[in-house]
């Protein structure tokens, strides 16, 4: 095992990556802006490296920077945490050519499932159920047009080479996509630098339900249950749970081999998911279709959940594969599901219209019990700034069945307080007491409707 990992992140998920890294008796080290130089997780570090000024471009997203980092810091293996460049494949590449150690999949298999019609083609090949769409990526109007007409209304218009809901917009007709896919190029031009679109099918109503996977030293692949996250708005996920409560044992199981096959056909290895979109009707019998909707190489912001009711840590199998040990487990007897868990996502944004908030930490209590985790990335005192991405942190809660689990949520949402910046925890009051919500009922338009 490497003795130094850099944590090329911030805020909540860099504390977590750090908390492990620790633990196994390895030193950690930070990477931070100018706007982040008293940030906790610089101070949970055991060394830290100044990146830049606080614009991300200058800093987080400089990959020079970050690889002088790792150099000056005598790290050994870099470890990407989720955003920034933890889906980045010439990172990946330039990790790799610097003689240090990647703690993520191959450069290839980020770059395949970097590309939603690359990632989509590469899924039909091998069998994976993917709802209509292009199979080319779309950059001008006129073939957009003609393409939706073989696709067929509603659709989805995505940046090919994105994600996080960025230049993503739902259309019923052609006058909606020609608007919607000159917005979407744009914004896939600014963010990505694609303007390559995809068009698929919008099935609605649906659940979103991944998979979580995990590709071993020795090229094995192990799933270790689904996750709902259909709670989002904007396209984002604001919360998430583990079982799903819409999937049935049959759906998923053939969910789990699904995921597992995908990861097989890129030569996957470390932590990641596979994104499914599950069609709903309304009616109680549970659905038995699935769709792939796209592959995340890298740990997820929901991972907790899966920790929780399974028991494994996630980071350290990540840094165990990468140092081509086995996992902490039998991969032939994963550990069973146990219990369920439940995730929000607490961010520093009005809870209304969802819009950042930023601000001066004036008072933080985070909750404790059974059951509950908090991963934070913040205390009292601290800034959250306009520069980053406004999650504050993630509170779990994990009971022996689910609606123990949404009662010990209940206390802990009550328990937690936050002053200073506008923070979104009383949406989830509102969330935790919404019948569609409780009942398990729910698909990916609930927080519209909550909200209509």
């Amino acid at each position: 095992m490497f003795e130094t990992v850099l944590v090329a992140n911030r805020a909540e998920i860099a504390v977590r990556v750090i908390r492990t890294c620790q633990r196994l008796g390895l030193k950690a080290v930070a990477v931070y802006s100018e706007a982040d130089a008293g940030a906790r997780h610089v101070r949970a570090a055991d060394d830290a490296v100044l990146l830049g000024p606080a614009p991300a471009q200058q800093s987080y997203l400089d990959v020079d920077r970050v690889l002088e980092a790792a150099k000056v810091s005598g790290a050994q293996a870099v470890h990407p945490g989720y955003g920034f460049l933890a889906e980045n494949a010439d990172f990946a590449r330039r990790v790799t050519e610097a003689g240090l150690t990647w703690i993520g999949p191959p450069a290839d298999a980020i770059e395949t499932m970097g590309d939603k019609v690359a990632a989509r083609n590469a899924m039909a090949a091998v069998g994976v159920p993917v709802a209509p769409g292009s199979t080319e990526p779309v950059t001008d109007v006129g073939d957009a047009v003609r393409a939706a007409a073989g696709i067929g209304y509603p659709l989805m218009v995505k940046a090919a080479a994105g994600g996080g809901g960025i230049g993503m917009s739902a259309v019923d007709g052609e006058a909606e996509l020609r608007a919607a896919f000159e917005t979407a190029r744009t914004r896939a031009e600014r963010f990505f630098g694609s303007p390559a679109i995809l068009l698929e099918r919008y099935l609605t109503p649906a659940r979103h339900v991944e998979v979580q996977v995990l590709g071993l030293a020795d090229g094995r692949v192990v799933a270790l249950g689904e996750r709902d996250c259909s709670v989002q708005r904007r396209h984002q996920k604001v919360a998430e749970e583990t079982p799903s409560p819409g999937v049935s044992p049959q759906l998923r199981e053939r969910m789990l081999a699904a995921a597992v096959q995908a990861a097989y056909a890129v030569g996957y290895r470390g932590a990641g998911t596979v994104e499914c979109l599950v069609p709903t009707t309304g009616d109680p019998t549970p659905p038995e279709q699935f769709y792939f909707l796209e592959m995340n190489t890298r740990l997820q912001v929901e991972h907790p959940v899966t920790e929780l009711v399974t028991g494994i840590d996630l980071v350290e199998q990540q840094l165990r594969v990468a140092a081509g040990k086995p996992p902490t487990f039998d991969p032939d007897h994963p550990p069973a599901v146990r219990g369920h868990a439940v995730e929000l996502r607490v961010y520093a944004e009005d809870p209304k219209r969802f819009l950042p908030g930023p601000g001066r930490i004036t008072a933080w209590r985070e909750p404790s019990g059974d059951g509950i985790r908090v991963d934070s990335g913040y205390a009292a005192g601290d800034l959250v700034t306009p520069y980053y991405d406004p999650l504050m942190a993630k509170l779990c809660a994990w009971g022996p069945d689910r609606d123990a689990a949404l009662d010990r949520l209940r206390t802990a949402v009550a328990g937690f307080v936050v002053e200073g910046p506008k923070c979104n925890l009383p949406f989830f009051v509102e969330l935790l007491g919404n019948e569609e919500f409780v009942s398990g009922r729910y698909d990916t338009g609930l927080v519209s409707r909550m909200r209509s």
